[in-house]
């Protein structure tokens, strides 16, 4: 069997954080979603696709609340269960959202954007020459100073998981919502790590870039 040849890039030119277009509020609340919208779970299956082209169009406030939720929110009140599963509910991703007025963390109980830089990091979040060009960039970080009761064994393999889970349903939503999506490896940790000022118990781990489609392109299966 011939192995496949690999997807090349061409490395972006190095970069830095660009200032903050436009305000940067301490916090954006983001509307709930709605769960009648979308289309029937195995259409969106049918559809998920990885797409490396985009339109610089800007994601409304609701689809932003949409995408969120689906990513990693709070789906049981009661419990506070959240739509990605997490190892013994340790819940250590946290979901920064790169904009081109600011980078967010998510605050998933809220549901809403803390502020965490004013600053435009999209272009910071991978190598691949599309990655600043789209309107959001979203990073997946561990924080791992809430995995200290699991065995040292198990904590990458099952923040892994948790960032995958997370990554695709981020996929299924933009395939349901007509988004365009990849999802990213290929980042510089530690210089990421730096311009978001992450401490040293959180760690990047996975990008994902999302956007509206050109008008004129497809999306690439991936």
């Amino acid at each position: 069997m011939n192995m496949p040849d690999l997807l090349k890039y061409e490395p972006a030119p190095a970069a830095l954080a660009a200032s903050a277009q436009g305000e940067a509020p301490s916090h954006i609340d983001l509307p709930r979603p709605d769960l009648r919208s979308g289309m029937p779970l195995m259409s969106a299956l049918s559809f998920r696709c990885s797409t490396r082209e985009f339109s610089g169009e800007s994601l409304s406030p609701q689809v932003l609340g949409e995408l969120l939720w689906a990513a990693d929110g709070i789906n049981r009140d009661v419990t506070g269960g959240h739509t990605a599963p997490s190892a013994r509910a340790f819940n250590e991703i946290d979901i920064y959202v790169a904009l081109p007025c600011g980078v967010y963390r998510y605050d998933a109980p809220e549901h809403r954007l803390v502020l965490k830089l004013a600053i435009d990091a999209r272009n910071m979040t991978g190598y691949q020459d599309f990655v600043g060009a789209a309107p959001l960039d979203l990073v997946y970080v561990v924080r791992t100073s809430k995995l200290l009761d699991m065995p040292p064994k198990q904590r990458d393999v099952f923040s892994a998981v948790a960032a995958g889970a997370i990554a695709q349903n981020v996929s299924l939503y933009c395939a349901s919502a007509g988004l365009g999506t990849v999802v990213r490896g290929w980042i510089n940790h530690r210089l990421l790590a730096d311009a978001l000022s992450l401490n040293e118990d959180e760690l990047p781990i996975l990008a994902q870039t999302v956007g509206y489609l050109p008008s004129s392109q497809g999306a690439m299966n991936g």
